[in-house]
């Protein structure tokens, strides 16, 4: 959960992070040409073998053999062990390929992205689509909570950071994320009411701009009534088609495009104004809430189609 005030100032760092500590040193293009691949250099590393087995099981070698680059954010052998009793042998059945694919690709970042370059960043969006909390506290680092114990393992095709803990993302679509932060009923019950909320539920992926039910009790008297009606459903599918975006557009995007074309139609205006971000008129209050299917932005007005 990211305040688009504390984005925008990260967005102003200046690009060598020369006053964050490093970690390690800087990654040199002869180290990586003398370096095997990511899959390579995990298995000689001897620390892997859990995530080895993992990336095999969802296919994923000869992604991580390719190209790239890539930035890996490698749990140890001893981080899949510490998962709940079962959670491993889940993940590995054949059925569960999907679900595996989500969580190891929410360990890989495109680029090669060095310990300077990932502490200079308060968020790296994911190959699996969310986005990666980076955090440091004295001399500790950390992605999501897990704590970076290593840093800077040159590869041919990208760098391994190792983390001590195996990071997930969240599994929750945006309807199941809005119904557990409660304060979006109103949005929810609308969804409902015209025929969207499956959609929400499942498909995408989705951005959507979530007034919250404050937003919707600040409507003129009878409004929302008077939405809910059948006989009103179209209208009420305009408004709130006006609030979605196709794809999954973080906070630092949306601003760097200044705009966002909605499901309606119609397009959002995205400006800055002392401080904060405005969506369309409406206050974006909080950002970046990941979802298993898209991202929540929340606004505090509920936005109209123009007449």
């Amino acid at each position: 959960m990211v305040t688009l005030a504390i984005l925008m100032a990260t967005a102003a760092l200046p690009s060598d992070c020369s006053s964050k500590p490093n970690l390690a040193p800087v990654v040199h293009v002869a180290a990586a040409q003398r370096a095997g691949d990511i899959v390579d250099t995990a298995v000689a590393a001897g620390d892997f073998s859990t995530l080895v087995a993992a990336v095999k099981a969802a296919g994923l070698v000869e992604t991580l053999k390719s190209e790239g680059p890539f930035t890996v954010f490698a749990p140890t052998d001893a981080a899949f062990a510490a998962l709940p009793k079962g959670t491993l042998d889940g993940l590995l059945k054949p059925e569960a390929k999907g679900t595996l694919t989500s969580s190891l690709t929410y360990h890989v970042v495109a680029g090669r992205l060095d310990a300077a370059a990932v502490l200079g960043s308060r968020s790296l969006a994911t190959v699996n689509g969310q986005r990666l909390d980076v955090s440091k506290r004295g001399d500790v680092a950390r992605i999501d909570g897990a704590k970076i114990v290593k840093t800077d393992i040159v590869c041919s095709n990208g760098i391994i950071h190792v983390i001590d803990a195996v990071v997930m993302p969240s599994s929750d679509s945006i309807v199941a994320t809005a119904t557990a932060a409660g304060s979006f009923r109103t949005l929810l019950a609308a969804a409902t009411a015209a025929g969207l909320a499956e959609t929400l539920g499942k498909d995408g992926p989705f951005t959507v701009f979530a007034p919250t039910d404050a937003a919707f009790a600040a409507l003129p008297k009878g409004t929302v009534e008077d939405l809910l009606k059948p006989e009103n459903k179209d209208r009420l599918v305009a408004i709130l088609k006006l609030h979605v975006v196709s794809g999954r557009v973080d906070a630092a995007t949306a601003i760097g495009a200044g705009e966002a074309k909605t499901l309606q139609g119609s397009t959002l205006r995205i400006t800055s104004k002392d401080g904060n971000v405005m969506v369309g008129g409406a206050k974006v209050s909080t950002a970046d809430l990941d979802a298993s299917n898209g991202i929540i932005h929340v606004i505090d007005q509920v936005l109209l189609p123009q007449a």
